[in-house]
């Protein structure tokens, strides 16, 4: 069988990680690449042996000029999510696009809209959903060992990570730690959970600390591919927080933070059910009753989340679906759902009241 041939756009850091994937699964080839900066492009065509020929600077003219790709990786900037995705759909690729999903929800229905048009997978980079943590949490949860989940806690918080270049420049990003931080952990409690539909949203963001330009010590977080610019821009909030109502009656409290005056940073999800509770901090234990008695549950293997085989198992699991060889765990429509939670909070953050979703439309066939 002919390998399944990848396109990738952008080539920034978070491509690094889509290429490796891809060239672990014997069924995938990184046949193209597409960045707006040609060196770029060209060293990383360099570095994972794709010819340059087939190294280009516009997606159109990639699309356009290598009708043989089957599928395509949109790794830009946040703001490019759309239009790169929506472009490959329309030439008939399957799409693995990074979280978020796009910059606001409007843009995301359009997104999955596109794919619909064109028969493709569109699946959504929560690469979450793919750690051991997450298969383990959702077994127990899926088997009633939780009973009813009816309150969640979870932090992805830093005290000095701004990362800096287009992250912190709204206009590129969409937003900060919510938009950056907040969606992995909102995704995985409300992934466990069984995808329950939001129904009101109360949030607060702040901009008080910033960049922490005035710091006399090394900065504290560096993305690999923000690359500050020469003129920094930061105008993303630096602390989100919110409480998220869902259908099935569960509350969701979530912080994000790229600047915060705590000791350490941490990331850490606390799940609270009528039979059992559970926190990854980054390992899961588990609190319950046994026979009158309250215990704790430790593992003998190791429960925590695994950075290492994350990406890897995310990618593996894309070109098994565009193989048509499985059901995507991370389709748009969940991507779209998200989105308009991170709308809703960034609007009750604007006018300061509780904002309340409409319940999605359903399709009729």
């Amino acid at each position: 069988m002919a390998k399944l041939k990848i396109g990738i756009i952008g080539t920034g850091g978070i491509s690094e990680v889509h290429i490796e994937g891809y060239k672990k699964h014997a069924d995938a080839e990184v046949y193209a690449l597409c960045d707006i900066n040609k060196e770029r492009a060209e060293a990383s065509a360099k570095r994972h042996g794709v010819p340059l020929e087939r190294v280009f600077t516009d997606k159109a003219e990639m699309l356009r000029a290598v009708p043989e790709l089957d599928a395509v990786s949109v790794c830009t900037w946040n703001n490019e999510h759309a239009p790169c995705t929506i472009a490959a759909l329309k030439a008939g690729k399957h799409v693995l696009c990074e979280k978020p999903m796009a910059m606001n929800s409007k843009e995301a229905m359009a997104m999955k809209a596109a794919a619909e048009k064109a028969g493709k997978l569109l699946m959504i980079g929560f690469v979450r959903r793919h750690g051991n943590d997450a298969k383990l949490v959702k077994d127990f949860v899926d088997n009633g060992h939780f009973g009813d989940i009816y309150y969640a806690k979870a932090a992805y918080l830093r005290r000095n990570g701004n990362p800096g270049g287009w992250f912190s420049d709204k206009a590129r990003s969409g937003g900060g730690p919510l938009i950056d931080l907040g969606v992995h952990v909102i995704d995985f409690v409300r992934y466990v959970m069984g995808n329950p539909q939001p129904v009101s949203v109360y949030g607060a963001t702040f901009h008080k600390l910033g960049n922490r330009a005035n710091l006399k010590t090394t900065k504290g977080y560096l993305a690999a591919d923000a690359k500050a610019d020469t003129k920094e821009i930061c105008d993303v909030e630096d602390l989100a927080t919110a409480l998220i109502r869902f259908d099935n009656g569960a509350v969701l409290s979530v912080e994000a933070s790229f600047s915060l005056n705590i000791k350490h940073g941490r990331g850490e999800i606390e799940m609270f059910g009528t039979k059992a509770g559970g926190r990854l901090d980054p390992k899961l234990e588990i609190f319950s009753e046994i026979n009158g008695y309250m215990v704790n549950v430790n593992f003998d293997h190791d429960t925590s989340l695994s950075f290492g085989g994350l990406f890897d198992a995310e990618i593996h699991h894309f070109v098994e679906c565009a193989l048509g060889r499985a059901t995507c765990i991370a389709p748009a429509e969940d991507g779209v759902t998200l989105m308009r939670i991170l709308d809703a909070i960034y609007k009750s953050a604007a006018t300061g009241r509780e904002v309340r979703l409409d319940k999605p439309v359903k399709k009729q066939h």
